[in-house]
């Protein structure tokens, strides 16, 4: 399996801390969601779709995220979710 696919590592996960599973979208968008966080910590309007945008609704309905191109904070928890997930899909290797 290559870089950045879902894997059932991941989907273990997922259920777990989403009490679902997870969509190949959804895993696209966190090392964005990453990268924003280390960042200016502002979601950039231009760089999502219609697709991200009901990802991250998803989100900040389950109580994740807040805000969004104003100014974006995340739960603990789900940094270290995220984090795990982009080790998963992305660092390691079998």
């Amino acid at each position: 399996m290559g870089r950045g696919q879902l894997n059932k590592e991941v989907q273990v996960l997922a259920l777990d801390f989403l009490g679902r599973e997870m969509t190949t979208t959804e895993l696209r968008l966190l090392p964005y969601v990453q990268y924003v966080m280390m960042n200016s910590q502002r979601i950039d309007p231009e760089k999502c779709n219609g697709d991200d945008r009901k990802i991250l609704a998803l989100w900040r309905k389950a109580g994740h995220i807040e805000g969004g191109a104003s100014g974006l904070a995340i739960t603990k928890e789900f940094w270290i979710f995220m984090c795990e997930v982009l080790f998963y899909t992305y660092v390691k290797r079998d």
